[in-house]
């Protein structure tokens, strides 16, 4: 028999499903596509300046990269799950040190970074208020199915 999740548990015939966050969708999106450019510059990285940097060094760093941004997804909706991803953005902006060409990546992905916590916000709030006037029109009016 599969384990059932917590929210599997307490779930019941009738109960509203609880709305997933967009701005958590939005940032998750942007770090994963960041792990995806990480661990290609990695590999030009490796490619490009094998002779001046060990590459177990370069490998290491960029696949450890990769998969810190790739856990800071599971984490987004911790309240310091945010913060890290800004770290995770200045670490990025960061690795133009190495490679110039990742100061331009970073920023624009920095740029993608704070427009989807923005926006997602936003959105989130919004839906937010949507849930509240409807629970409050069908308190006025009565809790009855809509028509499909």
């Amino acid at each position: 028999m599969a384990r059932l999740t917590k929210a599997q548990r307490e779930w019941r015939p009738g109960m509203p499903r609880k709305r997933r966050s967009t701005k958590v969708m939005f940032a998750s999106t942007v770090l994963l596509l960041e792990a995806f450019v990480v661990f290609f510059a990695t590999l030009a990285v490796f490619g490009l300046k094998r002779g001046e940097f060990p590459p177990a060094l370069i490998l290491g760093t960029g696949i450890a990269l990769s998969l810190v941004m790739i856990f800071a997804c599971a984490v987004l909706s911790r309240p310091w799950g945010v913060a890290l991803g800004w770290i995770l953005q200045i670490v990025l902006i960061l690795t133009g040190i190495v490679e110039p060409m990742m100061f331009l990546v970073g920023a624009l992905f920095a740029l993608a970074w704070w427009y989807g916590i923005r926006t997602g916000i936003r959105i989130d709030s919004e839906s937010a208020q949507r849930d509240r006037d409807q629970a409050e029109w069908n308190a006025a009016h009565g809790d009855s199915p809509q028509a499909s």
